[in-house]
């Protein structure tokens, strides 16, 4: 006899939920679809992928309709933001942003079996180009390519730059293109005009190999030499849905000294910290609070990786002592300020600063939330393994 719905067991509920996913999964792919044949118009028509009033709409209508229907607004806007971004993705990968008279060029990426090297390997070949991969291990030598390249890209840990640059140089062709990935700028630029007649662009991609998307991630170009392979680039980053950032390889290398000195500096001293306190890691998580559960996930991820890639980034940057000592100068000048109890001198600098964020300060309340309620819910689940496992250890 059929069980009454209103008393179905549990696993007939997760049967059903699990073919409504399916369903779910279908409509998706329908739907990418119909992005892909969207990507193709505009590839034809010459139009941007990235059509910021149309998002709104659909941001708008999917959360009234979210509201009609009894749905959490927040949740179902987070939802179609990350469908949005992955439409757009899968339009780039068309090429939608290339035009169809765009040549297919010979790329040769020095250092592709890098982490950074193999990303930039698929990012052009997606642009349709012809990619030479070129490492330690491969047959073809960086010379060998660099003498058939029309771009040659120099992808190898920042000490061995210089070098690579000096030998692949001379033997570009004057109407080939130079260009680096390194973390700073200015020495790799000055070497690559010295090393070659050939167009000449510094570029920094501001993430890592492990990005899940490179829609809306940053980019800096510093201009060499040719203003044809400079515009090429940027219209190729951006057609891969990448933000271009324009700079001077001196500005770069100052900004760099906050962006990447101070704050992986900040964190290895949070690191060193925590790891000397005499305090076992889980003893702590099991207090966390989602501020605190953010910034373990931080270090930890930053100690995961390898030394010999932050070193440089952090050594050789003209303005590391500056950073470095103005970080140990204000840190003694807070320890200060708790020390003595002045509460009046720490009311003063959260002043200071917060006049410095500004603006950024509703942002930063606005986009952090997402992330606040799901370290809440990790949060709680870790609470809840650690509560379940100080049980078994009682019963046993």
């Amino acid at each position: 006899m059929p069980t009454d719905d209103a008393n179905r067991p549990l696993p007939v509920l997760r049967a059903m939920v699990d073919a409504i996913d399916r369903d779910v999964l279908q409509l998706l792919a329908r739907r990418t679809a119909l992005v892909g044949e969207i990507g193709a118009y505009k590839r034809e028509h010459g139009l941007a992928i990235r059509d910021v009033g149309r998002e709104r709409e659909v941001l708008a209508e999917r959360l009234a309709r979210a509201e009609e229907l009894g749905l959490p607004g927040g949740v179902v806007e987070s939802i179609w933001r990350q469908v949005l971004v992955a439409s757009r993705d899968h339009q780039a990968a068309l090429r939608s942003e290339v035009p169809l008279s765009e040549p297919s060029r010979t790329v040769a990426v020095i250092g592709g079996e890098g982490g950074m090297g193999k990303l930039l390997r698929r990012l052009f070949a997606d642009l349709g180009h012809a990619v030479l991969n070129v490492d330690l291990r491969t047959e073809l030598s960086a010379v060998e390519a660099a003498k058939v390249a029309d771009v040659v890209v120099v992808s190898v840990p920042i000490r061995d730059t210089e070098a690579v640059i000096r030998e692949v140089g001379p033997v570009l062709s004057k109407d080939a293109l130079l260009m680096d990935v390194t973390s700073l700028k200015s020495a790799p630029l000055a070497a690559m005009l010295e090393a070659t007649e050939a167009s000449v662009v510094g570029t920094h991609p501001m993430f890592g190999p492990g990005v899940h998307t490179l829609q809306g991630q940053r980019v800096v170009v510093c201009a060499g030499r040719g203003e044809e392979w400079l515009a090429w680039v940027k219209r190729s980053l951006g057609a891969r849905g990448l933000e271009v950032v324009e700079a001077q390889p001196a500005d770069h290398d100052r900004v760099m000294a906050l962006v990447q000195v101070l704050n992986h500096f900040r964190t290895q001293v949070l690191g060193l910290t925590l790891a000397r306190s005499g305090l076992p890691l889980d003893r702590s998580l099991a207090f966390t609070s989602p501020a605190y559960l953010l910034e373990a996930y931080v270090t930890a991820r930053h100690f995961a990786q390898a030394p010999a890639l932050y070193g440089p980034i952090e050594m050789l940057n003209p303005h590391q002592a500056e950073v470095t000592e103005l970080f140990r100068a204000c840190a003694e000048e807070i320890a200060g300020i708790l020390a003595r109890g002045d509460q009046p001198a720490f009311d003063a600098l959260f002043d200071e600063v917060g006049d410095f964020f500004g603006d950024f300060t509703e942002e930063a309340l606005e986009q952090s939330r997402f992330l606040v309620d799901r370290l809440v819910e990790l949060t709680a689940g870790r609470a809840s393994a650690s509560s379940s496992a100080a049980s078994t250890e009682k019963s046993t």
